[in-house]
């Protein structure tokens, strides 16, 4: 397969607003992708559209061979929107882990709830995704008794239980102190050095320099240049992006 992401022609409008304007972008297997873009430029916006959490009013979204032309209605719709979901591991910039359920838990939750599995299977696969990102000794913790930065691995942790295709993550490191980013963007390298497709929207230019395969640019809802990290960050083509890149670099 030559893409396991695929987006055409999407829209979105909130209200008046036109916030995605005719996107298409694809990406490969183990491609790992940066969306990067001054706030409000529809980032966001179109990776919660990826999995359906926004609901576009036009075009095609297609992830690991499950097609859904946006617009449906019915059951058979709704069942498209689901596999699509199944296939795709989101992570928010504010955690969004429920505060009466410890690590492990909060972990489980979905591998039980959603695919129906084994309670026992779901704590061993739970364990094992809170060991990948360092935290198997919070399994009992609560939400309110871990750090920004470990709230945030179990968040990773509980979207690779699901055994994601692919991971989005939606500026995972904005709500943390600068002393915290770096055990997420760790977390975050070793998911990329494993192979792990990724659409990431992220102002650490530093990782998008150093793991992206690509760095696509938004603006006003459009993607306006994309390219491999040395060609945006050194040379890029659009006077809009190396604005937005020298504020950032300098």
């Amino acid at each position: 397969m030559s893409h396991i992401v695929r987006v055409t022609n999407l829209n979105k409008h909130f209200d008046h607003v036109h916030v995605l304007k005719d996107i298409s972008f694809d990406v490969a297997p183990a491609e790992v992708i940066c969306i990067i873009g001054r706030s409000g430029s529809g980032k966001s916006t179109l990776l919660r559209c990826v999995n359906f959490l926004e609901q576009p009013e036009f075009g095609t979204v297609e992830v690991d061979g499950v097609r859904v032309e946006v617009g449906g209605k019915g059951q058979a719709y709704q069942q498209q929107i689901h596999a699509v979901r199944l296939k795709t591991g989101m992570v928010f910039q504010s955690f969004n882990l429920f505060a009466h359920m410890t690590a492990l838990e909060n972990v489980i939750e979905g591998p039980v709830t959603v695919k129906g599995m084994p309670k026992k299977t779901a704590i061993e696969l739970g364990m094992h995704n809170l060991e990948k990102v360092g935290l198997a000794e919070k399994r009992d913790q609560y939400p309110s008794r871990l750090s920004g930065g470990q709230q945030q691995r179990v968040a990773i942790a509980r979207a690779l239980a699901m055994e994601p295709k692919v991971m989005l993550f939606d500026e995972p490191t904005s709500a943390l102190d600068p002393e915290l980013i770096g055990e997420v963007l760790a977390v975050m390298q070793q998911l990329v050095e494993e192979g792990m497709t990724m659409l990431t929207v992220t102002h650490e230019m530093g990782f998008a320099r150093k793991f992206a395969h690509r760095i696509l640019y938004m603006h006003d809802g459009r993607f306006i240049e994309e390219g491999p990290p040395e060609k945006l960050f050194n040379d890029p083509d659009d006077e809009r992006t190396r604005m937005f890149l020298s504020h950032l670099l300098t």
